[in-house]
């Protein structure tokens, strides 16, 4: 009896996840992460309205990311959802950290060289069913 108990308990509490990252993104960290602010915290289905409308290039990005992580939740050999469940998951954790940066030179009047800086950005999306906080 207390065996089986412990067993529901278990399956009550199992969570449906997906972690997925985008490494080495050729954008700035700061332009991906006011679109990772708009969509933290919706469904999915919501978060793909959102980015769908949006007009800023780290959208497309952004949602590329998530198209992953749902994919890997209905086609998963571990779980199988439907699209219907996938879409009613909720993004629990969303950012956008700096990864390297590339230090290039421009020549400039007079034999000086101006930096130019370009930034890479790495995103980790974490689809889950159970809410946090």
């Amino acid at each position: 009896m207390l065996v089986l108990k412990r067993q529901q308990q278990e399956r009550s509490q199992l969570r449906v996840e997906s972690k997925v990252k985008l490494k080495w993104l050729r954008m700035s960290p700061r332009k991906v992460r006011r679109v990772i602010d708009q969509i933290r915290g919706l469904s999915a289905g919501e978060a793909f309205t959102t980015l769908r409308f949006m007009p800023f290039a780290a959208a497309r990005e952004v949602e590329k990311v998530l198209k992953s992580a749902l994919y890997n939740l209905i086609n998963g050999s571990k779980t199988s959802l439907s699209e219907q469940e996938a879409q009613e998951l909720r993004i629990v954790e969303a950012y956008a950290d700096q990864g390297p940066t590339l230090y290039r030179r421009k020549a400039r009047a007079r034999g000086m060289a101006m930096p130019i800086v370009k930034r890479t950005t790495h995103i980790t999306l974490v689809l889950s069913d159970v809410e946090t906080g």
